[in-house]
Parts: structure tokens; sequence; C-alpha cells
């Protein structure tokens, strides 16, 4: 992501042949106002699109797996949606630097609607995942091309205004997702889940096709095909060891120890091989900043806990509490509402004063306590308690979302800007894989252990049925076998938040060793390197 930016802010293309650099770039919004305007519109909708997929699949799953069955391989439904897309975000990126964004950005927009289309139309769990993966490569150039093109169009002293529009987006996708995908799910079907990305994308593509106008670009970068592969295949290996280990294989065999070398080998070999490539996917030597390799570390716990908790809650509120597709995504509402609310405070305090540590040291605290008190629900918890539980996750995660990325970016040379950018958005991205991975194979691991214990073959049954996780179809199993898969849920989401519980004590510690260091351009609200840059990609 951060590639394109640093080259659309005119740090990389003064140089090309026919670029005019940034004075031009910086001119652009005053000349064309209202294009630039409907430009920006359109990259509101594309954005859209990317962040709001897994909010409005998440609260569709219980229904998607209750038609196409399959619940061992449900948490690959996501997992292979991130996957796809952290593995084609650095390649967007310099592909967009090389050919030009308006063509990188709208071939990622109909990969994506192809991918959606595809998934609409999947008829088993197995082709599911294969289009959300085809989603996903869409998916990381459309989180590229927004960023990029506005780089592009808004000089750095002009994107401080475009931060309402962005938070507005973010606000549609965390709080409008939920509950738009359980309206879908109870009144269309979940096959409209993905099919109502169709004309939203034509939508955008019509006006980035008549509207947007950009300095065509190619320079003699050559795309690090060699890391970007070492990096796909190690972060895959690690992934398949984590959904199937102590699942589908036990953790010594053959497959898992084949699996466990080819992802070590691989990611060492990344790390010697970005050493030497001329144009690395991830410079390695933008490590050497404590405070950058901290909110590394914080981002990729937060994307672990934030898709694992939109993954599960729903299933225990419609499993467990008996709610519809629907209410479950209105029950998610006092956590995302609360992410909300304080990642848009924290950033403007943060702006405003230069001051930083307080937000993710007691974003960790909040974080950890939240996921503990989501680990003591059970069968009797009602939806009020479950709310508040809800909301001190969320406020957590408010306290941490802005605040990684603006400290990695001010961690940074100008220069290193954009892969700052890009390297930080890969590492959350890749947290929420890993966190879908582990989670889900807890989870479904605690659950079929339990309706075993509780209600023995038949039990066994219900689990591989999966059919089950609908409320509807619980409804019709007998008191028995419904109450036993209840408790069952419920020791799944225990320890599924447990374990998050204790990975999040880990956001307090390299809180602690964050270093308050001054946020650049904070004095002067003309200075190319002001905060209004960080400010807009940490939405």
């Amino acid at each position: 992501m951060a590639d394109t930016q640093a080259a659309g802010t005119g740090q990389e293309t003064p140089g090309a042949p026919g670029t005019p650099g940034a004075p031009e770039a910086a001119e652009q919004p005053q000349k064309e106002p209202k294009s630039v305007r409907v430009v920006i519109l359109a990259l509101m909708i594309a954005m859209m699109l990317a962040m709001l997929d897994n909010m409005i699949v998440g609260t569709a799953m219980p229904t998607i797996v209750g038609e196409l069955g399959g619940l061992e391989h449900l948490s690959w439904v996501v997992t292979a949606y991130t996957l796809a897309t952290a593995a084609s975000t650095p390649l967007w990126g310099k592909i967009g630097d090389m050919y030009g964004r308006k063509g990188a950005f709208m071939t990622s927009i109909v990969i994506f609607l192809i991918g959606s289309a595809l998934s609409g139309m999947a008829q088993n769990m197995g082709e599911l995942i294969g289009f959300r993966a085809v989603q996903g490569l869409g998916a990381g150039g459309l989180m590229v091309g927004v960023m990029a093109i506005i780089g592009d169009l808004v000089p750095p002293r002009e994107r401080g205004k475009y931060q309402g529009m962005m938070a507005g987006v973010m606000a549609l996708a965390m709080i409008g997702g939920p509950l738009v995908g359980g309206t879908i799910t109870d009144n269309w079907g979940w096959r409209w889940a993905f099919y109502i990305n169709l004309p939203l994308g034509v939508v955008a593509l019509a006006a980035i096709s008549a509207v947007l106008h950009l300095p065509r670009k190619r320079n003699k970068a050559r795309i690090d095909y060699l890391g970007a592969g070492l990096l796909t295949l190690g972060i895959t290996s690690i992934v398949l060891v984590t959904t199937w280990g102590g699942s589908e294989y036990a953790w010594t065999s053959a497959r898992i120890m084949e699996l466990i070398a080819i992802g070590v080998v691989s990611l060492v070999g990344f790390v010697f091989w970005q050493t030497k490539a001329a144009e690395p996917v991830v410079p390695l030597h933008i490590f050497r900043s404590r405070n950058f390799t901290l909110m590394s570390i914080i981002g990729f716990i937060v994307g672990f806990v934030m898709f694992g908790a939109t993954l599960f809650l729903p299933l225990y509120q419609q499993s467990v509490q008996g709610a519809s597709a629907t209410n479950s995504g209105l029950l998610l509402l006092p956590m995302l509402g609360a992410m909300l609310v304080t990642s848009m405070v924290a950033g403007r305090v943060t702006t405003s004063s230069g001051r930083y540590k307080i937000f993710p040291i007691a974003g960790g605290v909040l974080l950890t306590v939240g996921l503990y008190l989501l680990s003591t629900m059970d069968t009797d918890t009602s939806r009020f308690t479950s709310g508040v539980y809800m909301a001190v996750v969320g406020l957590g995660m408010g306290c941490l979302m802005q605040i990684t990325m603006l400290v990695a970016q001010n961690s940074v040379e100008m220069k290193d800007m954009g892969v700052a950018s890009s390297s930080t958005t890969l590492f959350r991205t890749l947290g929420s894989s890993f966190g879908v991975a582990i989670m889900g194979a807890i989870f479904n691991n605690r659950v079929q252990d339990v309706m075993a214990q509780r209600a023995g073959s038949l039990g066994s049954k219900i689990t591989e049925q999966s059919a089950q996780l609908d409320a509807k179809s619980l409804a019709k199993l007998p008191a028995a076998a419904r109450e036993a898969y209840q408790h069952a849920v419920s020791a799944g989401t225990h320890s599924a938040f447990l374990l998050g519980a204790v990975i999040a004590v880990a956001v307090l510690v390299a809180a602690v060793f964050v270093k308050e260091v001054p946020l650049k351009g904070g004095q002067s609200a003309s200075s190319e390197e002001a905060a209004p840059m960080p400010v807009v990609e940490a939405v």
C-alpha cells in the first residue's frame, strides 16, 4: 500500500519520463475540484467494498455453513480471502508504480467483482473458499489503489479534510456491515451477501474510468516476484499447520512436519533474499526502528483478535443466545461503535497534542480485560452483559487501530513512508489470517470434544453436519441435543477468547517499550511531512 502512496506524493515519480511530479499533483485539486470529488467518492465506494466484505460474510457464515456444510473448513472462508489479500498487496503497489495506478486499480476492481460473483454461485464449501481467494486478490489492489490515488490527487497539507470521509466509510463498514449482512441473509439469502458488491463495483468502475486522469508512468523497477513467492509460500504453510494441526492431522504427522519445514525454509529464504533484492517487498532496514517493530507486533495482534471476535461472536449469539442473523449483526454494535468512536478520538487527540504512548498502553489493558470477559460467557450470559464485554474490547481496539499506523509512519524517514505503511498493513492482515486459523482450530476442536462428551455419537453427527449452527435448525433438534450444542459452542468461544486474552498481553508489554517521538510536521500545517498523511492512512 505504502509503495504506491510514496509515489503518489511525488517522491519517486519526478524522474520518470512524462511524469509531472508533485507540483502538478498538488495543483490538480484546485483545477478540477468537482472531478476530484467524484473520484474521491468512487474511491470511497471501492474501499467500502474491501472493508465491508468480511463484516457481511462473518454475519452470514452460520447460514452459509448450514446450507453448504463443512464446519471444519469454516475458518478458511475468511483465511483464504485474507491470505490472498496479504500476498497480493505488495505486488499491486509495484504494478501501479510501473504501469500506472488507474489501470492497476480498475483491474483489481474487476478481479474483486469476478470473485464476488463466483462466490455467490458456489455450490460447496471448497468452491466458496477458492472463489474467496479470487476476491482477496482483488481486495489487495483496492486498498493499495485507494491510498495511492488519493496521494496523487491530494497534496499532504490538504489530506486532513478527507479524514471525515474515511471515517464515514469505516463507520458504514464496521457498523453497517453486520446489519446489512444479517438483513440480506434473512431476507434475500446468503448469496446476495456477495452479489451486493456487483452494482457498487460497477458504479466505482464507471466513475474512475470517466473522471480519473493520472499521468502515465513506466519505470524500470522490477517486481520482486521471488520475494513475494517466498513470503506467500511461507505464510500459507504456517497457516495450514495452525489450521490442520490437531484436527485434520496429528501434530506429529508427516504432513504437518513437512508444512513446518516448508514454512520455515521459505520465510528464512525470504528474509535472506530481501537483503539482496533490488526492490525488496519488505525492506529490512525499517525494522531498525524500535517503534516501527513494536507497532508491527501490535498491529499483528490487533488483526489476530479483531477478526476472531467478528467471526465467533455471531456464532455464539445465534447458537447460544438464539439471535437471528440480523440481530446478531445488531448485537455487535457495542464493540464496533466503541471502536469507531475511540479510534476517531485517539487520532484527533494525537494529531493535536503530538502525544500518543498512552493510547497503546490503554488499548493493551482494555483489550486484554475485554477478551478475558468474553471468555467467561456461558449459556446463561445475557445479551446486555455480552454487549458490555464487547464494548470493552471495542474501546481497546479503538485505542490501537489508528495509532499503530500513525506511529509506524512517524518512525521512518520520508523516503520509507510508503513501504512502512504497506508493511504495517501487511502485518495486520497476516494477524487476521493467523487469528482466524488458530482460534478457528481451537473452537472446532473444543466443540467436537464437548459434543462427544454430552451427546455421544449423536453429538458427533451434529458437528459433522454443521447445519445446526443455524438457529432455526437448532430449534428442530431434541432438547438434550440442542442443550449439548449450546454448551459446546460456549466452551469453544471460551477457549478461543481466552487464547486471545493471553496473546493480547503482548500488546501491553510492547506498548510499555514505545518511545514517544514527536510527530513529524506537528508544528506546521503546511509541511510536506505533516500528520494528515498518516492520519488518512490510519483510518
